[in-house]
């Protein structure tokens, strides 16, 4: 268990207190705590890829669990969201739709013994959700903009992801 499966970690086990944060500041326009949770479970996401590849301390169990942890902090926070009635329900419907479709794709990639590496679009779509969220949970101005901004970039990079590997698809 190297430093950065245990950031990976760390992410998932965030999450609960994320989500009992949330709990206790439900009655406020503004989510200081659980804004700060998240923006740390958020930065973990970065600095255990960093390490990861700096160090050589890439794994199977991190290759596993990192997009898996990512998954479960974003979905918890825009479950928040839409409970708020921050954000209407389709979003997420459509940005964990994508999730799905890009998590299929690599799993089938690695039964044939490839890998799908995050491609750029997945990445401003990963960075555009986690500035909406903080957004929405501070009550910033505009957060449910940002929060288009990533419903568009979550279609587009899905929609990219998909036609780069429409081959790996349609094999039988």
């Amino acid at each position: 268990m190297n430093i950065a499966n245990k950031l990976t970690l760390s992410r998932m086990i965030m999450v609960p207190f994320f989500l009992v944060a949330v709990y206790f500041e439900k009655d406020s326009q503004v989510l200081p705590i659980s804004a700060i949770i998240f923006a740390v479970a958020s930065f973990t996401d970065f600095l255990d890829g960093y390490l990861a590849r700096k160090y050589n301390l890439i794994t199977d169990f991190g290759k596993f669990m990192d997009p898996l942890a990512d998954k479960v902090l974003v979905v918890a926070a825009l479950a928040v969201l839409v409970e708020m009635n921050l954000i209407p329900a389709w979003m997420i419907v459509l940005i964990i739709t994508r999730e799905y479709a890009v998590s299929i794709l690599r799993a089938i990639a690695a039964n044939t013994g490839q890998v799908i590496a995050a491609s750029q679009g997945g990445k401003a779509k990963t960075v555009s959700q986690i500035i909406a969220v903080l957004m929405l949970l501070l009550n910033i101005k505009y957060g449910i903009y940002v929060m288009w901004i990533a419903v568009i970039l979550t279609f587009v990079s899905g929609m990219d992801y998909l036609m780069k590997n429409k081959k790996l698809i349609s094999q039988k």
